[in-house]
């Protein structure tokens, strides 16, 4: 799923080795170039205002038993700038087209979430796989010390608690058979593109609920994930509404 090899907070893993899948539209610049640089530092000197907050505790046990409410299949998180081009607020519409019409620019597919700031959004940029800091961050079990941790990857205070909440169910849950999958040394995809055992557990169990509560995701902003996914799993987005921004990205 989204949140990559979440479980690896549990055990260390092998990094994945094998190719990415290619996304429709990925970040245009590699993450060392000056270009990707100035995009950045553009998205982190960014305000959000009121942006999304994580209310309710752990959402997988606030969630678990119940039917997550659908995620409209078109909706869209979208990016408005004040005046001052630094504070911005952030709004879900039906579609594009809704987005456009009231002045927004689309940050990545689905509702907005705990994770749809621009900050989180340099975090997934810069990190094309986060997966060996999170497993980094996953290892103590001082929980204060984990979402420490994550913060200091760069997301948001929000963000990082959401991951952290997935770390733990997918621990909860997935435990087993992903302490099987390192001890076998399982690549994270087979050939024919299916997850290994790990990841969907992870996919089934904590997915629905992250992409519920944490709105962006690495395949929804159109970016490529280190787990290889299938091209049309990524949604084509172009990051070229933010000020101070190279043109296109």
């Amino acid at each position: 799923m989204l949140s990559g090899l979440a479980w690896q907070s549990i055990t260390p893993l092998p990094a994945a080795t094998e190719p990415d899948a290619p996304a429709p539209q990925p970040t245009a610049v590699p993450a060392s170039s000056p270009e990707c640089a100035r995009l950045l530092a553009a998205l982190r000197s960014k305000i959000p205002i009121a942006p999304p907050e994580l209310k309710n505790g752990d959402p997988y046990l606030t969630g678990r038993g119940g039917e997550l409410p659908p995620i409209p299949a078109e909706s869209v998180c979208g990016v408005r700038f004040e005046k001052d081009q630094v504070h911005y607020r952030l709004a879900t519409f039906a579609n594009q087209e809704a987005a456009r019409t009231a002045g927004f620019a689309v940050t990545h597919f689905g509702v907005c979430g705990t994770c749809s700031t621009l900050q989180d959004l340099s975090v997934y940029i810069e990190r094309p796989d986060l997966t060996t800091p999170v497993r980094r961050c996953g290892i103590d079990w001082g929980s204060s010390t984990r979402l420490m941790c994550l913060e200091e990857l760069g997301l948001s205070s929000a963000c990082a608690q959401t991951w952290l909440y997935n770390i733990d169910n997918t621990r909860h849950q997935c435990f087993g058979v992903c302490v099987w999958s390192w001890i076998t040394g399982e690549a994270p995809a087979h050939r024919d593109g299916r997850l290994n055992a790990c990841l969907q557990c992870d996919e089934d169990r904590s997915g629905p609920i992250f992409k519920a509560t944490a709105g962006r995701t690495r395949r929804n902003s159109g970016l490529q994930s280190s787990i290889p996914r299938p091209a049309d799993e990524v949604a084509p987005v172009v990051h070229d509404y933010v000020p101070d921004a190279p043109a296109k990205q």
